[in-house]
């Protein structure tokens, strides 16, 4: 919701600055105090309000399922997180009431102090790719067969929620048994082992089962 009004915000601090210069240079007024002020609203104060709610809102908007969904490369994986028949694990997490929205973000947003900036600087790496590294030219099957993770998924994004100290998680003699392999991702929780692999276009997956598109 803060995203929509911020939006807005910025659309109006932008408006008013640019009313206030067409005035300006329209009317060419002498350079009084009061005008000098207006001057310093509407160069200073406005554009840098507007650029701080434009920057806020389209951040945000880089957190939603849809947003990860927009790039054809990725086409296979948000049907699927977004299919109410689909048992794998992002579309499971998907339907969560809590953060199913922003699922692909939540899941795979590297946490911490600086995990924000950290995954949103990450992300430009993405775009640079897709432009220049040839995934806008791939098809949807190609690229589910040839793009890769850059590094390897780290079972702390999943303890952010499923911590090891509940009880339900500790009542699991497998969770007892291995922990020291979860915590040092010897052994990954998304695996055909625990609980099955987030997404059905899995390397593994197709290496074991043969390529599939998942639910339609």
């Amino acid at each position: 919701m803060h995203g929509s009004w911020l939006g807005g915000a910025a659309l109006l601090t932008a408006a008013a600055a640019a009313v206030i210069l067409v005035t300006f240079l329209v009317q060419k007024p002498a350079l009084t105090l009061n005008r000098k002020l207006w001057l310093f609203v509407g160069i200073g104060v406005l554009p840098g309000l507007s650029a701080v709610a434009s920057t806020v809102t389209g951040m945000e908007a880089t957190t939603q399922r849809e947003f990860c969904g927009s790039c054809h490369v990725m086409a296979s994986h948000y049907v699927d997180s977004s299919s109410v028949q689909s048992q794998s694990l992002a579309a499971r997490h998907s339907r969560n009431p809590f953060f199913g929205k922003q699922s692909c973000y939540v899941c795979h947003a590297d946490y911490g102090m600086y995990g924000y900036p950290v995954t949103k600087a990450g992300g430009l790496r993405h775009v640079y790719l897709y432009y220049f590294g040839g995934y806008h030219q791939m098809s949807a099957s190609e690229a589910d067969q040839k793009i890769h993770l850059v590094k390897q998924y780290d079972n702390l994004n999943c303890r952010q929620c499923h911590t090891t100290t509940a009880a339900d998680w500790r009542r699991i003699p497998d969770h007892q048994s291995m922990r020291a392999e979860l915590e040092s991702n010897r052994v990954s929780c998304a695996s055909a082992g625990c609980h099955g692999f987030a997404h059905p276009f899995n390397k593994l997956a197709q290496a074991r089962t043969g390529p599939s598109r998942g639910a339609p």
